[in-house]
């Protein structure tokens, strides 16, 4: 086991890192990451290398994106015949996963992603589903609940609507603080998603559907008539099918595509 020195962990800890070395979790997740041979999985924030070892020895060969040199210097030293370990010291929200899918072929994506960078880094990751095959991350617990929120919720908000577009969502089983170093303040969760082969719902303008999605939750006591207005007026959103007076917490997928139809109709005919 990689560990950090005492000097960084007061750094690590202001940056959302938290590094698993609970053996027994560590076990947990791989058999349920699963990896096989044949498979080109991606890590990211792979840290002292708690999964990327176990990852590799499966694997024989697994890229990993670290953005800390030193750490990514580290992991080259401990995985050195082990496998091929390509590592990317890149910014993950500036990278393309989608360059690794070789011949169309798509990527597993797995990691301990730190707090801060969670959920915009699922937006990322989610806007390239297309050449991802799964993704197993663990996220903070309230972050999962959010993904996993159903309409009328008070975690339900644009999280929830577009990875459930995106994927197929499934929440796996928590992890407690005393699973990492430094121990966060929260539990984690580890969940499990997979882009759907075909979109639970139709949706021809995805950007559009995606700005509409986030005008709607911008603030969250607004009614659509409100929300919506630069995009819809009232009586379109009625027409839709929708009531404009609810609020973008009650709705589902199914309304949103609904909306998102009546605003592409809109801008045509502008």
């Amino acid at each position: 086991m990689i560990t950090a020195p005492r000097s960084d962990r007061r750094q690590l800890k202001r940056l959302g890192q938290h590094f698993l070395h609970d053996r027994r979790i560590i076990e947990r997740i791989i058999h349920a990451i699963d990896p096989q041979p044949s498979q080109r999985v991606v890590e990211i924030g792979p840290g002292h290398g708690a999964l990327t070892i176990p990852l590799i020895k499966q694997l024989g060969q697994l890229d990993v994106i670290e953005l800390d040199r030193n750490l990514a210097a580290s992991l080259q030293t401990h995985c050195a015949g082990m496998g091929t370990l390509r590592v990317h010291t890149v910014d993950a929200l500036d990278f393309d996963i989608c360059r690794l899918a070789v011949n169309g072929k798509p990527v597993r994506v797995v990691g301990n992603l730190p707090y801060n960078i969670s959920t915009p880094l699922l937006f990322h990751l989610l806007g390239r589903s297309a050449c991802i095959m799964d993704m197993v991350f663990m996220f903070q617990k309230e972050v999962v609940e959010r993904i996993a929120a159903q309409p009328g919720s008070r975690r339900y908000g644009r999280l929830s609507v577009m990875a459930q577009y995106h994927c197929h969502v499934e929440p796996l089983f928590s992890i407690g603080p005393g699973a990492f170093s430094p121990a966060p303040t929260v539990d984690s969760t580890l969940i499990r998603l997979v882009p759907h082969k075909v979109p639970p719902v139709k949706v021809d303008d995805k950007a559009l559907f995606s700005d509409l999605v986030r005008q709607a939750f911008a603030q969250r006591r607004k009614t659509l008539r409100n929300a919506l207005k630069a995009l819809l007026s009232e009586m379109q959103i009625r027409e839709a099918g929708v009531d404009p007076g609810l609020r973008a917490e009650v709705l589902s997928l199914d309304d949103f595509a609904l909306l998102a139809k009546a605003a592409r109709r809109e801008r045509v005919r502008q």
